[in-house]
């Protein structure tokens, strides 16, 4: 599924250069749920900048179900992000101006979708993330938890096969985290690829792939058997 080879990701900054990924070789297998983890300032950002085909490495090769998208030209990038993979960010990034239905309406919008076919779709992805009763209300009338819901419904609608969770529960109480934590990982279960950044040790151990990140390289990486969902449900977050 995700494969680098001696990724380097370099910035100038005044007149030095700025290694934020230096070399990094890693493989991520389809379905597989995977933390990063590392302190501020170790790459972690700048890893999944690169996963998600939002920037291109300075050097070396990142394959993607097996077609190498180190050098595809924007166009190129932009569709095989529509494609392939969705996002959900700390800050949740919805329109504030637009309802619950229309934020997750927007990437079927963009994508040319008819507007049946895209309410259709978003209807059902409200419902299985647990908001049929919040869909036409904006994201002021919402609290945080449900935002991150409707979130992560927009980033599914295009039905990814990667997705990609940047501090998903950074901006929540702890109950409203578990249960995003629960809705990621009931998508996990159904086969999507999950890759999350995290500084909370205890949410990395919940994946079955834990990577830690300092200066830019991956110095520790440890596979181990992936508990149950029941067993991740009663971890504290």
């Amino acid at each position: 599924m995700i494969r680098f080879e001696n990724i380097c990701r370099d910035f100038k900054v005044g007149d030095e250069t700025v290694h934020a990924l230096k070399n990094v070789n890693q493989h991520i297998e389809t379905g597989e749920y995977a933390s990063i983890m590392g302190p501020s300032g170790s790459g972690k950002s700048t890893l999944l900048n690169v996963l998600g085909l939002l920037d291109t490495p300075s050097s070396g090769h990142y394959w993607l179900n097996g077609r190498d998208v180190s050098q595809l030209n924007d166009d190129d990038l932009a569709e095989t992000r529509q494609e392939v993979i969705g996002f959900v960010f700390q800050s949740f990034h919805l329109i504030q101006r637009m309802t619950a239905l229309e934020n997750v309406e927007l990437p079927m919008v963009l994508a040319g979708m008819a507007p049946e076919e895209r309410r259709d779709r978003a209807s059902q992805m409200l419902f299985k993330t647990g908001l049929e009763d919040r869909m036409t209300h904006r994201p002021d009338q919402l609290s945080g938890g449900q935002r991150q819901r409707v979130a992560i419904a927009r980033s599914i609608v295009m039905e990814p096969k990667v997705l990609l969770a940047d501090e998903p529960t950074g901006n929540l109480d702890s109950q409203s985290g578990k249960e995003v934590l629960d809705i990621l990982e009931g998508l996990h279960a159904e086969g999507l690829t999950l890759i999350l950044v995290t500084h909370d040790p205890v949410i990395g151990q919940r994946s079955n792939l834990h990577l830690r990140m300092t200066d830019g390289v991956i110095h520790a990486e440890r596979r181990s058997q992936q508990r149950g969902l029941e067993d991740n449900r009663r971890a504290p977050v």
